[in-house]
């Protein structure tokens, strides 16, 4: 019970789970890193399949954060044995971020074994700490679906290839899915007890530095495409690196926009916080996800400014935002209770944007894309002009 966080716990983000997360600023620019190739290639097929393997590597990257995040609002971060497996935990991710680069190929293995061994030791311990604590079968239920996972992680390292990318598609299937229907499990049952419901504002707040640490990688993945250019920087490059600049920009204010700032206390006086909190967790996954991906287009535009957009460059460059506003705009469902009629028009004309742009450069579909950014921006500042707060009022 000592370990437990109590109602007087601070809700803040502690030093440590800080510094848990600059760890993962480097796995995750590591998957931005290693898409570039992949995207460059002259094969559409080479593309697509780079498009698929990102998302393989961002998704266990998210699941590990979000189990982090959920341990330390269940345990008091600032205690030494929180901590510890903090610390771990960064450890683990910082040599899955090394092994990013050649994950499917020379590194597979590596990459597999250090995930699963991750995620089924640190649950492992907390199940054993917990004792006769009614969270111990909750962990349990979570270590019997993470060996479950293993078998497809490890299987997909040694096959390699399509076969090896199918196995691990699997697993994540099955880590999300298990998660998604409260960890079902023989004699255990679904989850009753929800970490949203004990601590909202922790996780919230952590949710919201998620975000943060995406933006600030987009910021840093084309800062560092634009000095690695060797010579005389273009001013096509130089232009692309402003629209990247003013893309994070407009992707934190309308993220910020209100729902941002309020979800934690929405969930807090919500009937049911542990479904609102999945829909909100969700909805962040779908924004972080959409960051890394505008991230990627950005990157490629140093690179490849001029020229015809190929489709799965189109897929990065306007398909990352509108993942980006989907996401939003769940959360704007969960505090107001209502979509987001401004980014429901947003995602609509990204979407239709593909085709014209398919025949103009790279540059062109980036500064397309930031418009339709900028007019969603405009449009949240003038709905809010000379309106008092609005107060959350999430669905019942």
């Amino acid at each position: 019970m000592r370990l437990l966080r109590g109602e007087r716990s601070p809700q803040q983000a502690s030093f440590v789970e800080l510094f848990f997360d600059l760890v993962v600023v480097f796995a995750l620019n590591q998957v931005v890193a290693s898409s570039a190739p992949g995207l460059a290639s002259a094969s559409a097929t080479d593309q697509w399949v780079t498009l698929l393997r990102v998302m393989l590597l961002i998704l266990p990257l998210i699941w590990v954060w979000t189990m982090t995040a959920y341990g330390t609002a269940r345990f008091d971060p600032r205690g030494n044995e929180a901590q510890v497996v903090v610390l771990v935990t960064a450890f683990g991710v910082l040599l899955l971020g090394a092994a990013i680069p050649e994950a499917f190929d020379a590194t597979a293995l590596a990459f597999a074994v250090i995930y699963v061994a991750l995620q089924i030791s640190r649950v492992a311990v907390l199940a054993l700490t917990l004792r006769r604590h009614p969270l111990r079968r909750r962990y349990l239920a979570t270590l019997f679906w993470f060996c479950i996972s293993a078998v497809p992680w490890l299987l997909g390292a040694v096959t390699g290839g399509t076969a090896g990318t199918l196995l691990w598609l699997l697993a994540v299937t099955i880590e999300y899915g298990a998660a998604r229907t409260g960890w079902p499990a023989p004699r255990l049952g679904r989850e009753r007890i929800t970490a949203w419901a004990h601590a909202p504002e922790h996780l919230a707040d952590r949710y919201r530095q998620l975000l943060m640490i995406a933006l600030g990688e987009a910021i840093l993945a084309v800062g560092i495409a634009y000095t690695d250019q060797a010579g005389f920087r273009s001013l096509t490059q130089t232009f692309g690196l402003v629209i990247a600049f003013l893309t994070a920009v407009l992707l934190w204010r309308i993220y910020s926009y209100k729902a941002g700032d309020l979800f934690g206390v929405a969930i807090a006086s919500a009937k049911d916080p542990a479904r609102l909190g999945r829909v909100a967790a969700g909805a962040h996954v779908f924004m972080i996800v959409g960051v890394l991906a505008t991230a990627a287009g950005h990157e490629l535009v140093q690179t490849h400014p001029a020229g015809h957009s190929a489709s799965a460059w189109l897929a990065v460059i306007l398909g990352g935002p509108a993942i980006y506003l989907f996401g939003r705009a769940l959360l704007e469902r969960v505090v107001f209770s209502r979509m987001s009629r401004p980014r429901l028009i947003g995602i609509a004309v990204l979407l239709l944007l593909t085709v014209p742009l398919a025949f103009t450069p790279p540059l062109t579909a980036v500064a397309a894309a930031s418009a339709a950014l900028l007019a969603i921006a405009i449009a949240d500042v003038h709905r809010a002009a000379g309106r008092p707060s609005e107060a959350p009022a999430p669905p019942g």
